[in-house]
């Protein structure tokens, strides 16, 4: 039995539907749904039961299905990079994560977690998954601050042998509509490049990099499952790994592939960044995957615009937002 957190959200959704793929419906999904309409992405899933956030722990204590749970798998989080309100990240993903953790560790259940390559700030020290490095880093908001200081309880009390963290880069695929402004830019800038002929990125305030030549570590949700289904298997493979592909690829090459995709002429423009992202943006993040490879992983291919062409072709253009259901 797994029990999957923010199991209605982007990733969570994709990871159920793919462990159904495989036969795999023993699983336990939690989530809260709020007013938004990610509740779609459970539909057609295989699953015993659905436990709404607020009551999970009670549901661990009480629940006869929670003797049966061997892996817990949480990926429930506020993932807005840009709320402000520390207190509420402080209780929604480290508190609710350390208290889902010790009940995890003390029952003898794998645990598995989400991170963030938001926890290496402007990137100046690398993207190392070193231990040893993570003290060091300097997340540059709230956000990344809140999975930071959930990676730092996890290696001070001892736990980077026990656990598996997961430091999640630039997801992009279907089953992110819901997430607004947290969406990929693929997403957001599609209908733009689809009605107007054109999209726009934010010009660069950084020296060596050009507009629109900011780099991320862009990974494709397919990759993100191959990933977290290799942990899952691999039960020794515990510590904290980055999730990424070990490139980097610009907003320009996003861009183009959204436009290819489209079978439409490249047209990018761009757009001063505001003044409050100046300082606490990202020009550059790549995933150093040597750590999970070290462990048997074999590592992703280029395939960046492929998967950007794929993700138009397939959902974006004909309006099937929703990762493939069984």
């Amino acid at each position: 039995m797994i029990l999957i957190t923010g199991a209605a959200g982007f990733i969570g959704s994709a990871l159920a539907c793919a462990l159904n793929r495989i036969d795999n419906t023993n699983l336990i999904l939690c989530d809260a749904f709020g007013n938004k309409e990610k509740w779609k992405n459970l539909l057609g899933l295989r699953f015993d039961q659905f436990v709404d956030r607020s009551e999970l722990f009670s549901f661990l204590e009480d629940n006869p299905l929670a003797s049966d749970i061997e892996t817990v798998i949480h990926l429930g989080a506020c993932a807005d990079t840009t709320e402000h309100n520390v207190d509420f990240l402080y209780q929604n993903n480290i508190n609710f994560s350390v208290k889902l953790c010790k009940w995890a560790v003390s029952e003898g259940v794998r645990f598995l977690y989400a991170s963030s390559a938001a926890v290496y700030g402007d990137g100046s020290l690398g993207f190392s998954d070193d231990d040893e490095l993570t003290p060091q880093l300097r997340p540059l908001n709230a956000y990344g601050f809140s999975k930071w200081m959930f990676d730092m309880w996890v290696l001070e009390h001892g736990l980077a042998d026990k656990v598996a963290g997961m430091r999640f880069f630039n997801v992009f695929g279907p089953n992110e509509y819901h997430k607004d402004r947290m969406a990929s830019v693929i997403f957001r800038s599609f209908p733009q490049a689809r009605d107007e002929g054109k999209i726009m990125l934010f010009e660069s305030h950084k020296d060596g990099y050009g507009h629109g030549g900011q780099e991320r570590d862009f990974i494709y949700i397919d990759e993100v499952i191959e990933a977290v289904l290799f942990l899952l298997k691999k039960k020794k493979a515990n510590g904290i790994f980055n999730i990424g592909t070990g490139r980097a690829h610009t907003f320009n090459q996003l861009a183009e592939g959204v436009f290819d995709g489209l079978g439409k002429k490249r047209n990018i423009q761009y757009f001063p960044m505001p003044e409050d992202l100046r300082g606490r943006y990202q020009y550059h993040t790549q995933a150093d995957m040597s750590k999970l490879e070290s462990f048997g992983f074999a590592g992703f291919s280029d395939k960046f615009s492929e998967y950007v062409q794929k993700y138009v072709r397939e959902y974006l253009s004909p309006g099937y937002l929703y990762y493939p259901q069984v």
